[in-house]
């Protein structure tokens, strides 16, 4: 597309996970749509994020027939571990949800398998989009207008706008100031995440309480494992050395049995700051927001990217109904149901957060009571339950 104004019933701004799945499902609908992109497809495609898929996001790439490589590749994991005080302790979700797991697959792999079926129909995205502008939006007709790759101007005339471009996208904003309302939250700590050549010493994740931090012990696959600690927002990376991290990564979760994790060569460290952020609506006239850029969660309990795939489930269905039977209720109630499943996950995060992390200015009193929450948990079949079914997830609509 050069220079000219192409029609669309569906305009899709972002081309991460969540707005290539909203396209294909589309597609698999019989619904055209053309997705923007501001970053090339190296950049998107090599872009390391959380990789702790829901049962739902996992049975959604299936039924959309992009599940086999996570099929063959993706490590199933049955529970959890929650240390504290020196000692594992186990949480089989699975037991506690009727079989529900979660998946170990990165988001960036997520990526690679759409943009693949993406490509395979004749549809990839259009990347390194510029200057893109939303119009007309609460009109039966609206717009977005954008610069090629190439410098051309452009226009795509669309029923429906999605806005899959995150948090610093120009969706959300697009929104008249008057109709939206933003809930947000910073935390007071940062999470220092590793990628390291080293084989997983565990076959399940240890999410671990100590008295000088939280610390998180995950995988990426059989021979790279992800970890992260609690640091402080402003604390500058370059003075985390290797040797510091892994000094570190040791006090924090070796337990009694002598349990740990394996060292080897750190291929990536980053410091991410955390945060909650919540929009409301969802929705304004034709325009609809999912993902990023609706709602941000804590990491904690790994929720951001199953939450976009669930908006996009439902953005879909919602929109096959209206093209099939001229149907009006999934669109309305589109928003309504996205924020009862955000604030859910807002909740369950929050609580995971608060319980895992030591806050700079928590008192002894705050300590012994996180100790309780956790003794508590690891000790009553409720509290597991509880915890088991909000962690793997609860079915998408």
């Amino acid at each position: 597309m050069s220079g000219q104004t192409s029609r669309a019933q569906v305009a899709i701004v972002g081309g991460g996970p969540s707005g290539l799945m909203l396209a294909h499902l589309l597609h698999l609908s019989g619904i055209s749509s053309i997705v923007l992109e501001r970053g090339t497809e190296e950049h998107v495609v090599a872009r390391v994020r959380a990789g702790v898929l829901e049962q739902g996001t996992v049975d959604l790439m299936h039924a959309a027939g992009v599940g086999d490589r996570l099929a063959r590749e993706g490590m199933r994991h049955r529970g959890i571990s929650i240390a504290f005080h020196g000692k594992r302790h186990y949480i089989d979700c699975a037991e506690r949800t009727e079989g529900r797991v979660i998946t170990i697959y990165g988001q960036n792999e997520v990526v690679h398998d759409l943009l693949a079926a993406r490509t395979a129909a004749g549809q990839p995205p259009l990347f390194g989009v510029t200057d893109v502008q939303l119009h007309d939006i609460a009109s039966s007709r609206p717009r977005v207008t954008f610069h090629s790759a190439g410098g051309a101007a452009c226009e795509i005339v669309c029923d429906f706008i999605a806005g899959c471009d995150g948090f610093h996208g120009v969706s959300r904003p697009s929104m008249p100031p008057k109709v939206s309302r933003v809930f947000e939250r910073t935390y007071p700590f940062a999470w220092l995440g590793v990628l390291a050549d080293a084989p997983p010493s565990s076959s399940e994740l240890v999410y671990s309480l100590h008295d000088r931090g939280f610390a998180l012990f995950s995988m990426r696959s059989p021979s790279v494992t992800r970890l992260y600690l609690q640091v402080a927002p402003d604390d500058d990376l370059a003075a985390w050395t290797d040797d510091r991290i892994w000094s570190e990564l040791r006090w924090r979760l070796e337990t009694e049995e002598g349990w740990r994790p394996n060292e080897g060569r750190i291929l990536q460290k980053h410091i991410s700051g955390m945060r909650s952020f919540m929009c409301e609506p969802m929705r304004y006239g034709r325009l609809f927001l999912a993902g990023d850029a609706a709602h941000i969660v804590p990491p904690t309990g790994a929720k951001g990217l199953n939450l976009a795939m669930a908006d996009v489930k439902r953005l879909a269905l919602a929109l096959a109904a209206f093209y099939a039977r001229g149907r009006q209720d999934g669109i309305d109630t589109y928003s309504d149901r996205g924020l009862r499943r955000a604030w859910n996950a807002q909740r369950f995060s929050w609580w995971m957060t608060s319980a895992l992390h030591i806050a700079p200015d928590a008192t002894p009193f705050d300590r012994r009571r996180q100790i309780a929450d956790l003794a508590y948990l690891v000790s009553s079949d409720a509290a597991m339950t509880s915890l088991a079914e909000n962690y793997v997830g609860t079915p998408f609509d």
